[in-house]
């Protein structure tokens, strides 16, 4: 038990962070505990060369990033999307009604465009960050935002207010006219 102290220091230091992360990228309470569950786990069996790192809450937030893309991936080969999206009876201004729909656009982008975004604009992290976090490029998360940015006005435009402003020669051209 003496050994796992640190590694329950950890855990309980970074659980509340780890869990919310788990959740945006899964949108479900019980996947998102699995998913943590997973981590945690795989990181306990790790811990003597985790602990020495220079920030073991990084290696937690990629390996975390990692699984949720792997479960996506084996996932992924039995769900069939649907372009119709199922009529909304709200008023637009809710902001309860437009966080069930910046959830459920969300949960229609592709895995490694949910996990930029939720990176990039709700961890508030840099592109360098979110490449490293990813194991990819800085244009490679510079293009998933762009696709995930598009896809999400269309998917959802009652957010196209609320959503960043596109990146690159589209918006020079916007703001000419």
């Amino acid at each position: 038990m003496e050994r796992n102290a640190g590694f329950r220091a950890f855990a309980d230091e970074h659980q509340r962070p780890l869990l919310r992360l788990a959740y945006l990228l899964t949108g479900d309470v019980h996947l998102a505990e699995d998913l943590l569950q997973s981590v945690l786990v795989r990181m306990l069996g790790r811990w003597p060369k985790v602990r020495r790192m220079d920030r073991p809450e990084a290696y937690a937030r990629r390996t975390m990033v990692n699984q949720y893309l792997s479960w996506r991936r084996r996932r992924g080969a039995r769900e069939m999307p649907s372009e119709d999206l199922p009529e909304r009876s709200h008023a637009p201004e809710d902001s309860t009604v437009l966080r069930l729909v910046l959830h459920q656009a969300l949960s229609r982008l592709t895995p490694k465009q949910r996990a930029v975004l939720i990176l990039r604009f709700y961890e508030d992290r840099a592109e360098r960050d979110v490449a490293e976090l990813l194991g990819c490029s800085i244009g490679t998360v510079k293009s998933q935002t762009h696709h995930a940015l598009a896809r999400l006005r269309v998917l959802a435009p009652e957010l196209a207010p609320r959503l960043p402003a596109p990146e690159g020669p589209a918006r020079t051209e916007e703001a000419r006219r």
